[in-house]
């Protein structure tokens, strides 16, 4: 992609600006400058409907709209700055930035401890710079990386961020690009990646004007929010350009380690070279030209391991993706509910599965869906999976939007803990379930049309209808709804709150420093589930240093004998230890194994072996 045709505003430096827009069924566009003195100029448009013109005299800082036929005034698709919101005009922004990550390369995928957080509610200034100051702490507790949720700018200063309606500004009220380099820099400082998740398959109907530039949506197909992006109609070309030099925007610009991609099952096309595809083939490119690790995450609910399976095994070429199949599978363990896609899960056998092979519907039926769901993962990597007890949909799609430590007890959550952080997958926490924040994660907006309000109050009593579960959503539109939603993190340091995060802190040790939990291998690991007992044993290992594990989800003391190799094994960890604020442990510090052995086992509580 030629740096001369880059989209939006890109400053030239010494007073010159570039001015690139795609709206090849609009026949004359002109860019008016509004700040700081009042300038149109009229773009010429090429055979494919690009608009372009370099403009003299236009600094950082200027304000501009594009007139589109004479007529209508409208702000960049391509915006890197919204100073005054959505429907306010653009701003030219000066690229440059003092960077300190000279020496920074990435991580490998497989050293990926995740946490994800939301800006907003993140701390009580929900800013980026007010993100800085928790960096060390989140490096302290173990974390490699933190995933913020989308940061393009939305309607208003409070939402999720996937009701972005320009993928390439920065949110305002966070601080901006300027802001958001900041926080990438400081991070990389403390040798933390950052992931950025992204929204390319749809954007929010608030100051959404992209239709009017050109045929950015089909209605050949019927997404969940209206007319799906246009990746494989007439135009699509461009309107692939589009996204992908947003992806490339955030990793050159940004210094952005990966990208998460938001609902990919939302994204419909059918072409031969899926967007997908090109989106993954593009980034990866990048990243070598660059001399950097960049990776693609994918959210899907599909169970189709070609999202990330290689190009040359007919895949997409992704990195990894999402196991929402794991959480179910966990969640029902530990709370029994079986409504909504709970239903397909809730036994012991299905968190076995996923241990073995990732997906645990891989062409099983499913009861929800009423069909058959998925293919086979068990011949992919364990780096291919991204797994959790808590993310901000698990959480926020509620209708309460209880944390796991409102449903579970003190000793589930441990439980939790230790089966997320102790599998051969790449782990994510959700911000504050370290220390068992207490705050809900409710869905929160701050639009300014009242039908559009109206209807997404509407629309989030809908969704949660075969749920069955009580009591009214708060409403998303009152700001009271944020500012509940906002992190307490004073509590690490209180109680109970403390001792979980001295346990994760410890789990995510053990997983750093023991070579058999170290390695992400699905091959190297001996999974048995007791059904009845509500067990879940493993065994894994590295050359010739061997870990088991066990996990117990019974409410009630279980005594059993499991099959443990010969030998010396240690006691590593037990959550059930009076240190961890346990009822008590009766596991013995050694274990000597004659091919079996007899232990007995607190309700809710798991045991971490390692053989001498």
């Amino acid at each position: 992609m030629s740096s001369e045709k880059t989209l939006g505003a890109v400053y030239l430096g010494k007073g010159r600006c570039r001015f690139t827009v795609w709206a090849p069924l609009v026949q004359q566009v002109e860019v008016r400058i509004t700040s700081p003195r009042e300038k149109i100029f009229r773009l010429e448009k090429d055979e494919r409907g690009c608009h372009q013109a370099t403009i003299e005299g236009v600094e950082p800082g200027s304000l501009y709209l594009y007139r589109l036929g004479g007529e209508k005034e409208r702000p960049d698709p391509a915006s890197r700055f919204q100073p005054q919101g959505v429907h306010g005009p653009s701003q030219v922004v000066n690229p440059d930035f003092s960077w300190n990550d000279d020496c920074w390369f990435g991580l490998p995928l497989r050293d990926y401890i995740i946490y994800e957080l939301h800006v907003g509610t993140f701390t009580p200034e929900g800013t980026f710079k007010a993100v800085i100051p928790h960096l060390q702490d989140l490096k302290n507790l173990g974390i490699t990386a933190i995933e913020l949720m989308p940061v393009g700018q939305f309607p208003g200063s409070r939402n999720w961020g996937y009701d972005s309606t320009y993928p390439f500004a920065v949110q305002n009220s966070y601080g901006g690009p300027d802001g958001l380099k900041h926080l990438v820099n400081a991070c990389h400082q403390v040798g933390l990646a950052v992931v950025m998740d992204v929204v390319y398959n749809h954007l929010g109907p608030e100051g959404n004007y992209l239709a009017d530039f050109g045929p950015y949506f089909t209605d050949r197909y019927r997404g969940p929010w209206g007319n799906p992006i246009n990746y494989d109609g007439p135009h699509s070309d461009d309107v692939r350009r589009f996204f992908i030099e947003n992806a490339l925007y955030w990793v050159r610009e940004f210094h952005m380690d990966g990208l998460r991609v938001d609902a990919v099952h939302g994204i419909l096309d059918f072409s031969a070279c899926p967007f997908l595809e090109d989106l993954a083939a593009t980034v990866h490119e990048q990243a070598e030209r660059l001399n950097r690790r960049v990776y693609l995450i994918a959210e899907s609910d599909l169970n189709d391991t070609r999202i990330v399976r290689s190009r040359q095994l007919g895949g997409f070429g992704l990195d990894s993706q999402w196991n929402d199949d794991f959480h179910h599978a966990l969640h029902t363990l530990l709370t029994k509910e079986d409504s909504g896609y709970y239903q397909d899960f809730g036994g012991l056998q299905h968190l076995v599965k996923a241990f073995r092979q990732g997906f645990v519907y891989s062409g099983d039926y499913s009861s929800y869906r009423k069909r058959r769901h998925g293919n086979s993962s068990r011949d992919l990597s364990a780096e291919r999976f991204v797994v959790f007890s808590q993310n901000h949909d698990q959480v926020g799609n509620r209708a309460q939007s209880e944390r796991l430590r409102a449903l579970v007890s003190f000793e589930a959550l441990k439980l939790a803990a230790g089966v997320v952080l102790l599998s051969p997958f790449i782990p994510l926490l959700f911000m504050g379930e370290e220390y068992g924040e207490t705050a809900p994660f409710y869905y929160f907006i701050s639009h300014s049309d009242p039908e559009l309000i109206e209807a997404v109050r509407r629309g989030r009593r809908d969704e949660f209808a075969s749920f069955r579960w009580q009591g009214e959503p708060p409403d998303p539109q009152d700001e009271a709804t944020f500012f509940h939603s906002r992190l307490n993190h004073d509590l690490r340091c209180q109680g109970h709150h403390e001792v979980l995060y001295t346990f994760y802190r410890e789990l995510i040790r053990l997983r750093r420093e023991s070579p058999p939990l170290k390695v992400l291998d699905k091959e190297r690991l001996e999974v048995t589930g007791l059904e009845q007992e509500k067990v879940l044993f493993w065994r894994r290992w590295r050359e010739e240093q061997e870990a088991a594990a066990v996990f117990h989800f019974g409410k009630q003391k279980q005594s059993l004998s499991l099959p443990l190799p010969e030998g010396h094994w240690q006691k590593l960890l037990d959550s059930a230890d009076t240190n961890w604020s346990g009822p008590g442990s009766t596991v013995t510090p050694n274990v000597v194994s004659t091919g079996k052995v007899s232990l007995s086992l607190p309700p809710e509580s798991c045991v971490v072996f390692i053989r001498e």
